[in-house]
């Protein structure tokens, strides 16, 4: 299960960013995963909810926004959904495609409060 290590790595990145702006609590955490990432959103939700218990995201809401595949024809330069895993384009029926959406794995942004006010901490990290 790579979701464990995934989580592992999203709250290292969660605490550094906390203690480099302040930040008292965690509220909640966007992250972006594409579908090549082959990974199970409830598993990651459950690792997170492990993971992030008794630290500065404890009881934070893990939204993961999940990215489509998109390719591009290497042939005639075609850019188009891949449906199903179906690499080959609808224009020309090449086989030869770049990947050029859906291996994404990234923190978007989290929401957090301070000791003194709430403050919206935007980071872009990736994971």
């Amino acid at each position: 299960m790579h979701e464990t290590a995934i989580v592992s790595g999203l709250m290292r990145i969660l605490e550094q960013k906390a203690a480099r702006n302040g930040v008292a609590h965690i509220s909640s955490v966007l992250l972006k995963v594409g579908r090549l990432q082959a990974v199970e959103p409830q598993q990651l939700v459950a690792c997170f909810e492990m993971f992030a218990e008794g630290t500065v995201a404890d009881g934070a809401e893990l939204v993961i926004y999940v990215v489509g595949v998109r390719g591009r024809c290497r042939a005639c330069a075609t850019e188009f959904d891949v449906p199903r895993f179906h690499f080959e384009c609808p224009a020309c029926a090449g086989s030869d495609i770049e990947v050029i959406q859906g291996q994404e794995l990234y923190i978007e942004s989290f929401e957090a409060s301070s000791v003194s006010s709430v403050n919206n901490v935007k980071a872009r990290a990736d994971v």
